[in-house]
């Protein structure tokens, strides 16, 4: 059998050794005995850069479907457990729940929220997280939040300051979306997001936006606590 890990196609500043999704292939292979190898087509819709997480639900999901393609019976802790070696958020992905995570990803709790309809803007920018990570301006002695406290609805986004100031189009952007709903950054950016409570407010305010801000792209989404990758496998 053919044993070779292959992506069929490029993506922009991404070597197919460095994927996310073909590390996770190559991850599984190595931990369990298979004779098989698997072709992967991938065909992005998230914006890269975004802060959207695509890369790591990408990778979540290749762990599950070659899981089940090459028949390997892993649950899906022992599928989270290879994950960290990946991402600290790629193991919520392999969860597939809407989930509170501490730790470096490993400390996982299932949480029930309303699941409302989400405008999402992707300004003209892409933020490497890891660049953030390392500014000497990010905030790290902040107050850690624990479940509770954002059930309860508090939050903080140490990245938010540090991106709004560092590029004017993501401060204008939540500028122009808090306008209608309170807009926030996704992790360090650049997307951002408001909820809204049923899909035709919406997107009423998504086209506002295309026509205010042609250049800008963004989607209308409403938000899940199953995945449905989740539900099609039967892990939930």
């Amino acid at each position: 059998a053919d044993k070779q890990i292959r992506r069929l196609n490029d993506l922009p500043n991404v070597p197919a050794e460095q994927d996310l999704m073909v590390r996770a292939a190559h991850l599984l292979a190595d931990n369990i005995d298979t004779a098989y190898g698997v072709d992967i087509f991938i065909q992005k819709k998230l914006p890269m850069g975004g802060g959207l997480g695509g890369g790591s639900s990408d990778a979540a999901t290749i762990l599950h479907g070659l899981n089940v393609l090459w028949q390997a019976d892993l649950s899906t802790e022992q599928l989270a457990d290879l994950a960290l070696q990946l991402g600290a958020d790629v193991p919520i992905f392999v969860h597939g729940q809407t989930a509170w995570a501490e730790g470096i990803g490993e400390q996982v709790s299932f949480v029930d929220i309303p699941e409302p309809w989400y405008v999402v803007i992707h300004p003209p920018v892409s933020i490497n997280t890891a660049t953030i990570f390392a500014e000497k301006e990010l905030t790290r002695d902040c107050k850690v939040i624990t479940i509770a406290d954002f059930l309860a609805g508090v939050e903080n986004n140490v990245f938010e300051p540090l991106v709004r100031a560092k590029y004017p189009v993501v401060n204008q952007a939540m500028n122009w979306l808090s306008k209608f709903s309170k807009a926030k950054l996704t992790g360090s950016g650049s997307c951002i997001f408001a909820s809204f409570a049923d899909q035709a407010s919406a997107q009423a305010v998504f086209q506002q936006l295309l026509q205010q801000y042609p250049q800008w792209r963004g989607f209308v989404a409403q938000g899940v606590n199953i995945s449905p990758l989740q539900k099609m496998l039967g892990c939930v």
